[in-house]
């Protein structure tokens, strides 16, 4: 069974970090973006499909400072994953295991990202016509 590479480890960590830091009571799919924004595997294919990374940092910023005050929960602990966000992972980690890859990184879930159509977080990449 496939593992996560250090990489991606440090992205969902950062991602939770995120979420933890505005006092979220959920990790969200612009949570896990934003964190993969300093991924290099990420980053590798945001990079290969021009994607502008600062306006792209900008975009999730201010979603997740402006926008999502309905995630504030003042005595939450931990954040936790959403079931889009954990279907991401999953789907990532189901593809890696199909192509008899050992490490599951940050540019597979990044694919992965693109299955929960309904997010804010895929409507960010595709407004830089990431596909």
């Amino acid at each position: 069974m496939p593992g996560f590479s250090d990489q991606l480890e440090r992205s969902l960590h950062r991602a939770l970090t995120l979420a933890n830091e505005r006092h979220h009571e959920y990790a969200t799919l612009e949570h896990l973006l934003l964190a993969l924004t300093e991924d290099g595997d990420a980053l590798t294919v945001l990079s290969a499909c021009n994607v502008n990374l600062d306006e792209l940092r900008h975009e999730l910023l201010e979603y997740l400072d402006d926008e999502s005050s309905n995630l504030i929960v003042e005595n939450v602990d931990d954040a936790r994953p959403t079931a889009g966000f954990q279907r991401v992972i999953q789907r990532a980690l189901i593809h890696v295991q199909s192509s008899g890859r050992d490490d599951v990184t940050g540019a597979n879930a990044l694919v992965a990202l693109f299955s929960e159509r309904e997010s804010h977080a895929v409507y960010f990449l595709q407004q830089q016509d990431m596909t």
